[in-house]
Parts: C-alpha cells; sequence; structure tokens
C-alpha cells in the first residue's frame, strides 16, 4: 500500500485537490478532523490541553472553544510547541490504525493523509510521496478572507508564521497548482494520481 502525505499552505486548496483523489479511489483522512476528535470531551488531549492552557479555554458546551486556544498559542512558538506535543501523537495513533485498518483491506490501495504542517513537524519523512498545493500568495490572503471571514492583517500574519511555500516545494514529489481555473487543478491531481498508480513498493 502507498502512503501518502498532503499538504499546502493556508488557503491553497488541499481540502479541494484532497476530495478530488478521493473521488478517484484513494483513502482520505483529514489531519484536521483527527485534531478535533482527540480535543473533543474524552477524546486523548482534551484533559492533557485543558490542563495545560487553563479551564478559560472551555466553552460553555463544555467544549474547548478552537478560536481561544488559538489566541493562547498563536506568535508563542513555545506555547505552540506544548500544544502540537500534546495533541499530534494521538492524532498519528488515530491516523495509523485507520491506515492498518485500509492496507488490511486495500493492500495495493493508496493512502492520503491531508495536514497543513507536514514538513514543519518533520511527519512527512512517514510517508511514501509528498503532494504540495500552491497557488500565489495573494490568492491564499484572498480565498483565506472570503472563507474564514478574516481581516487581511490577520491572514498575512497567519502566513508569516507558516513555512513558505518555496521552501517546501524542496520536500514534494508533486506540486499542484490551484491558481487556475478548477478544471485545470483537476488534470493536475488526476496526473498525479495516474503516477502513483504507477509507483511499485
Amino acid at each position: 500500500m502507498l502512503k501518502v502525505g498532503l499538504t499546502g499552505g493556508l488557503a491553497c486548496g488541499k481540502s479541494f485537490v484532497g476530495e478530488a483523489l478521493a473521488g478517484y479511489g484513494c483513502f482520505l483522512i483529514h489531519a484536521d478532523e483527527l485534531g478535533h476528535e482527540v480535543e473533543a470531551p474524552g477524546g486523548e488531549a482534551f484533559e492533557p490541553v485543558v490542563r495545560e492552557f487553563g479551564p478559560e479555554i472551555v466553552g460553555s458546551d463544555g467544549k474547548i472553544d478552537r478560536r481561544r486556544l488559538a489566541a493562547r498559542v498563536f506568535g508563542d512558538s513555545e506555547a505552540l510547541a506544548r500544544l502540537n506535543a500534546l495533541v499530534h501523537p494521538a492524532v498519528r495513533r488515530r491516523e495509523e490504525q485507520l491506515v492498518d485498518e485500509f492496507a488490511a483491506r486495500n493492500p495495493k490501495g493508496i493512502a492520503v493523509v491531508e495536514a497543513a504542517i507536514l514538513i514543519e513537524t518533520g511527519s512527512h519523512e512517514r510517508f511514501d510521496r509528498l503532494i504540495l498545493v500552491t497557488c500565489s500568495e495573494e490568492q491564499q490572503v484572498a480565498r483565506a478572507m472570503h472563507r474564514d471571514g478574516s481581516v487581511e492583517a490577520e491572514v498575512r500574519a497567519r502566513l508569516s508564521r507558516q513555512m513558505p511555500l518555496a521552501e517546501k516545494r524542496k520536500f514534494a514529489d508533486f506540486v499542484i497548482d490551484t491558481s487556475g481555473a478548477k478544471e485545470e487543478t483537476l488534470r493536475q491531481t488526476r496526473a498525479v494520481y495516474e503516477a502513483l498508480r504507477r509507483i511499485e513498493l
């Protein structure tokens, strides 16, 4: 079975590419969704995160308020590292369990893990191939503002804390540029899928 990482910068179109790959028959895992699961009440990371960052990050619904938590860690690299150390191991265990179950059913299948910070955490080394999704910085800003309702300064501040896409390219086996029409993105994604199918492990 082929294990593929799918990453990219803020609002580059990772999810669109991931869903297209799933449509071609890949088994798609969203690391962000696993992160939500492990941080939910009863999840492996819920109590450790609340202990580390305080009960004020818990909303009136009893769940971790992700905006409050984000406000605590972004801009503070040490706090972000502590959060990642609490959440990432639990996410990785769930991811590996899902991949193992898929591999048992489809030994010649392709599992794709979509995650924003695969390279930054060194997790990219666990994959057979890495796909990077890119577009221009101006498109990232416009898309993020449209999608999240964020102001431009906030989006640019988030981008400034991410590894530049030019740097990420050095680690990628495949690059999909989403700056054109959706049809062009789908054409590139299909070509990458066909290349993955040809890989013999």
